[in-house]
């Protein structure tokens, strides 16, 4: 039977990447993002491969994921798979000096946002007892590096959120894990550095991972058999120690 996954931040980076890889292994899409323009364009470039449904809506908006979800056309309404990949990072400010804008963005999205469209979409997954969620988190969910505090504190988060999903849906046979990248090359500096300057030199001198190293990664994790589940996985590029080592040439 056909799967059906949902990723969310599907239009760039990880999630982009790792709707190209599913639809590759012929699993059925329902790709959510807020740049209906982008996600449109990914849907007319992955029909040729499989089925895709695309969801143009705010993950911090509680009313709007649920709103989308309710939306789903039958033939969609069955989530398999969910990958809640969306996610950003605001700023590289010391405590002291953190913009609270900043802080709740990242609040917003990284955690509560996480946590609302896994809400909408775990009850029909423990109804049928069966589906996968993959949170993807980060190395910061592991260790914590100067000015990273809340963003580093949003990616524990979504690793001690990971470990309660995975204890709570035990019962019903629901997977869960985490896939955690390091640096991967990505609009996440342009972002996390608004776009200044410094976002340039970011993965210059070595080579950083790639979105479509951590999508195939993923596909791999969900493609294991049913008796295995792989909880958590950290991966780094060869270049990278560390959140705060990294071989530069």
């Amino acid at each position: 039977m056909t799967k059906i996954a949902l990723i969310t931040g599907a239009t760039s980076g990880i999630g982009r990447a790792t709707a190209f890889e599913f639809a590759k292994n012929g699993i059925n899409l329902i790709l959510c993002g807020r740049r209906e323009e982008r996600l449109q364009t990914i849907k007319t470039e992955l029909s040729k491969l499989t089925q895709v449904h695309t969801l143009c809506f705010d993950v911090r908006n509680n009313s709007d994921v649920k709103n989308a979800i309710a939306s789903l056309p039958e033939k969609f309404s069955t989530i398999d798979i969910l990958i809640n990949n969306a996610g950003n990072a605001h700023g590289l400010d010391p405590i002291q000096t953190g913009a609270i804008e900043d802080w709740d963005a990242m609040m917003d999205i990284n955690v509560k946002g996480l946590l609302y469209v896994s809400k909408a979409i775990i009850p029909q997954m423990t109804d049928r007892k069966s589906g996968h969620i993959i949170n993807i988190g980060s190395s910061a969910g592991k260790e914590v590096y100067p000015n990273g505090n809340v963003y580093c504190a949003t990616k524990h988060a979504v690793l001690a959120i990971t470990e309660g999903m995975r204890i709570d849906l035990n019962p019903f046979g629901i997977k869960v894990g985490a896939v955690n990248p390091g640096m991967v090359e990505t609009e996440f500096s342009k972002v996390r550095f608004k776009g200044n300057e410094a976002a340039n030199n970011v993965y210059s001198g070595f080579e950083a991972l790639q979105p479509e190293d951590v999508a195939e990664i993923i596909q791999f994790v969900i493609s294991r058999p049913s008796h295995v589940n792989i909880a958590d996985l950290l991966v780094f590029c060869t270049a990278q120690a560390s959140s705060t080592i990294v071989n530069k040439a």
